[in-house]
């Protein structure tokens, strides 16, 4: 076990001792305990007669436990989808297994389990790498069915929102290294300041601005070959400073990107593809992608153009993990084939390319406001319905405010600065947005030279990291002037 947590990086969360609790490794030490593998019920899978009186007799009344059977369920369901199913579960050589679960289930994958395939005696391939998530909770409660709070499968489909936001969002939230909540007000910002206006946004621009001003064809050098785009040691130029900036940035999520997934850490992996969306625009903005630009200076345009295509390109990749239908539909508009994640950005649609017409990927929620009080008081539970339009609170804090009016107090503050928080988000111009994401991608940067993942000059890229966050307070001082 000890060997596996370490080979296979296991979270904290997933590591256990002699009572199956989540601890420390530190605690692996205290040893673990005995596991029965029957029940006394009276159903269930009966425990097979071994035909001794004796010991028969004692077994009458007996049950296998569901976990010892269920287990064992992994390899069945293997040999019922392929009879190849011993090439994956005896070559642990070449084969790693993977398993997601929450946290309560951990005990049976990281003991119980690798314990029946030791006994076996066969060389069977064991847990490699463990993924456990916390708690989802539901806005300042927990989900309950029967008391009719939270959204559940059947009415997330009711809605009538695409499967992508749902994923998105909930992705988004997934509780890796601690609870997490489910919020009406960060669910509508996601889809309105993320995936619309960030993802959409820039997805949209670029096709739409290739069907109108290029006829739809990829603009670019006739006889480019394409491949890995190496920008200049000495960028001299404007521009070529812009590009270098650009392939430098997409060059790092990439590699970070790789290893977050390699790590299963999926919450994380789906921040860095946005944040590759996200700097995108940014690149947009930075070169100034306009009728004007087309005018004054075509051979510009067309590699920014052709620079952005293929970033989409890439983000069809990045993207596909969580919101496949969304990966395919942007396929769909640049015309182009499913692809591998490369290694570094690279021009792989190359100019004649005729892509497909612009589509919006998303709906933006409308009213948000109003929209947020709808689902709250449907979704709130059955308290929230029947105290009507005048007093309806989120499930849970009704018998919170009989007992303890300060934590009604601070869960009503707490929700009424989530919803604010929403709201300004909602506000922030696409420039404020472009320009946050390239500070947070830039402190990633950072961060991975100081812990190691990577290689660079620390002050060199810490300085970058101030002045880019310079750069976003005077901007955020220009708009509010500009407010005012």
């Amino acid at each position: 076990m000890q060997k596996a947590r370490v080979k296979g990086k296991w979270a904290g969360n997933v590591v256990i001792n002699d009572k199956g609790e989540i601890v420390e490794p530190r605690m692996l030490g205290e040893g673990l305990r005995p596991s029965p593998v029957t029940r006394d019920l009276k159903w269930g899978v009966e425990v097979p007669k071994v035909g001794n009186d004796d010991e028969d007799k004692k077994l009458e009344d007996k049950v296998i436990y569901v976990w010892f059977d269920a287990c064992i369920g992994y390899v069945s369901i293997t040999s019922t989808y392929t009879d190849k199913w011993r090439d994956w579960w005896f070559d642990p050589q070449n084969v790693e297994l993977y398993q997601f679960m929450g946290k309560d289930n951990v005990y049976f994958h990281t003991v119980l389990f690798p314990a029946m395939l030791l006994a076996d005696g066969r060389d069977w391939t064991k847990l490699h790498r463990i993924s456990a998530t916390q708690y989802l909770n539901y806005e300042d409660t927990k989900f309950s069915k029967s008391r009719n709070v939270g959204v559940f499968g059947n009415q997330a489909q009711e809605i009538g929102l695409p499967a992508s936001v749902w994923r998105y969002y909930l992705i988004s939230q997934r509780p890796e290294t601690g609870d997490t909540a489910f919020q009406w007000s960060q669910f509508i910002a996601a889809i309105n300041n993320e995936l619309l206006a960030n993802l959409g946004n820039f997805i949209n621009r670029v096709i739409k601005f290739t069907n109108l001003k290029y006829a739809s064809v990829v603009p670019g050098p006739a006889d480019l070959k394409g491949g890995e785009v190496i920008p200049p040691a000495n960028p001299t130029t404007e521009w070529e400073k812009i590009d270098a900036e650009f392939v430098k940035d997409i060059n790092a999520r990439l590699v970070e990107f790789r290893e977050s997934m390699d790590a299963t850490k999926i919450r994380h992996s789906l921040s860095v593809a946005m944040a590759a969306s996200a700097r995108g625009n940014q690149y947009l903005q930075d070169s100034g992608l306009d009728n004007a630009l087309l005018a004054n200076h075509p051979e510009r345009c067309a590699q920014v153009v052709l620079n952005a295509i293929n970033l989409i390109y890439v983000l069809s990749v990045l993207f596909h993990p969580f919101i496949p239908s969304t990966s395919d539909d942007i396929l769909k508009q640049l015309n182009a084939p499913a692809r591998s994640l490369p290694e570094a950005f690279s021009i792989d649609i190359l100019p004649g390319h005729k892509v497909g017409q612009a589509a919006h990927l998303f709906k933006r929620i409308d009213n948000p406001e109003e929209q947020l009080a709808i689902w709250q008081k449907k979704y709130g539970g059955d308290a929230v319905a029947e105290a009507g339009n005048g007093d309806a609170k989120p499930a849970g804090a009704k018998a919170a405010v009989n007992h303890d009016s300060n934590w009604a107090a601070s869960s009503k503050k707490k929700k009424a600065a989530a919803e604010a928080a929403a709201a300004a988000e909602a506000a922030k111009s696409p420039e404020e947005r472009a320009l946050e994401a390239k500070v947070e991608a830039q402190n990633q940067v950072v961060k991975s030279i100081r812990t190691g993942k990577a290689q660079g000059d620390v002050e060199k890229e810490t300085a970058l990291a101030k002045q880019f966050k310079a750069e976003l307070t005077e901007l955020k001082k220009k708009l509010k002037e500009a407010k005012i």
